[in-house]
């Protein structure tokens, strides 16, 4: 222990002695760092440099610039060498600031290399590891370096953190004024003003079982026993995603309900014949002539997207939440419809035994598994492989589901990713 760590360690061990406990088993010699030179130096972690290494001052008060003005508390992600700590605590509008450790090795290496005890000192700052809360706080700022460096036991919150920094990126596809979207909705306008409106729906399931069903590789397994299940008179409703639905039907199953929300959904997906008796639930800006060529009732409503905020006022519909996957609005809607219990097949986000999906080729749906280079936990506690979005659908599910205590939701595989809120159905789950 040398004498800058001796200092560093105990300002934090008198401050922060649970945080400090947590980190004197860390290994800092488990970090590939090396020192990085320039107009100034920093260090580099595996070829990922924490900061600049020609002005660190500069690029951190670009950083701190980048917040709300005079925000009284602001949440830090990642300590880094410390200048955006000093640069934010020289506010005297700044009453707290929390600093949330994303890798407990790294930051005990940079607090065996450089003197720390000014801002560590400091009254307005509160120490923590990110994973001691279960959400990000806002607002906040997170170090880019340290979203890559991220160690395992806060890579919840990383994922968290990476989804809400990608969040006005992702939407900028829905803006009203792109003709794209103005052209897609017009096209539908005139279905848009026949069909009913979803919130006829709503309130006509009371109290009953709801099985929502996706299409991640885990279906499979189900669809046999999901098949004799469905035969039985006193089963649960059946409202499927639209990728599922031929999947579904192949095996002999025909939905309830069916939902579907993405323009690039096609009669492939939804093929209109045999579909007398089956309501299909849709949000605008979807192909009019595979919609009208659909047997069954169909349902329309909106999301909060921006997309939808001029038509809305001129054709009033009801709202399903959407968080970017079409798992989101079916879900909603099982809940709006009075669902006391929902249980859930092939709600993977993930890519178990090396599958994308279930009953699609590789690449059909979307990215092949080749390129996925994310992950998240499976219900085993395993690492299984995913894509950067699927890891954003399964948070705005959590999210949800922490939303309506009133609904117990179950899943029923342990290959998919661990959903937070979920409990494992132990009549269709395997250990």
């Amino acid at each position: 222990m040398n004498e800058i760590y001796q200092r560093n360690s105990a300002v934090l061990a008198e401050r922060w002695p649970a945080v400090m406990q947590r980190l004197s088993v860390e290994d800092p010699s488990s970090v590939p760092a090396q020192l990085l030179e320039g107009q100034g130096s920093t260090l580099s972690v595996a070829g990922i440099q924490l900061t600049s290494r020609h002005d660190r001052l500069a690029e951190a008060q670009m950083q701190a610039d980048s917040l709300p003005a005079k925000s009284p508390v602001i949440h830090l992600y990642g300590a880094g060498l410390g200048d955006l700590q000093r640069v934010l605590l020289a506010s005297d509008s700044l009453q707290q600031l929390h600093v949330h450790i994303l890798n407990g090795a790294l930051f005990v290496l940079v607090m065996q290399l450089l003197e720390h005890i000014d801002w560590l000192g400091d009254p307005r700052v509160v120490l923590s590891y990110a994973d001691a809360h279960p959400e990000i706080q806002l607002p906040f700022f997170a170090l880019p370096a340290e979203l890559v460096l991220a160690d395992d036991a806060n890579a919840r919150i990383r994922d968290r953190l990476v989804s809400e920094v990608h969040v006005d990126f992702n939407n900028q596809a829905f803006s009203p004024d792109d003709p794209d979207n103005v052209q897609r909705l017009e096209q539908g306008r005139a279905l848009l003003n026949s069909d009913t409106d979803v919130a006829a729906l709503f309130g006509t399931q009371v109290g009953r079982d709801v099985f929502v069903i996706a299409t991640g590789p885990s279906l499979q397994q189900h669809l046999p026993r999901l098949l004799s299940t469905f035969e039985h008179a006193d089963r649960p409703l059946f409202l499927c995603v639209d990728t599922a639905y031929v999947p579904l039907r192949k095996q002999g199953i025909k939905p309830d309900l069916v939902v579907s929300i993405d323009h690039r959904i096609t009669s492939r997906h939804l093929p209109p014949d045999d579909t007398q008796g089956i309501a299909l639930v849709y949000l605008p800006r979807q192909d009019a002539a595979m919609l009208e060529a659909w047997q069954g009732s169909r349902y329309v409503g909106y999301s909060a997207s921006p997309v939808y905020s001029r038509i809305r006022e001129q054709i009033p519909r009801a709202t399903l939440h959407v968080g970017g996957s079409v798992i989101h609005p079916a879900i909603d809607l099982a809940v709006k419809m009075g669902a006391a219990r929902i249980t859930l097949f092939g709600a993977d986000f993930a890519f178990p035994g090396g599958k994308t999906h279930t009953g699609w080729q590789d690449g059909d749906l979307g990215p092949e598994m080749s390129i996925a280079r994310h992950w998240v936990r499976d219900g085993r506690g395993d690492k299984v492989k995913t894509q950067l979005n699927f890891r954003s659908y399964l948070i705005e599910l959590e999210r949800y589901i922490a939303r309506h205590p009133e609904v117990r939701f179950f899943n029923t595989s342990r290959d998919g990713a661990l959903i937070a809120g979920t409990e494992f159905d132990p009549d269709w789950t395997a250990p």
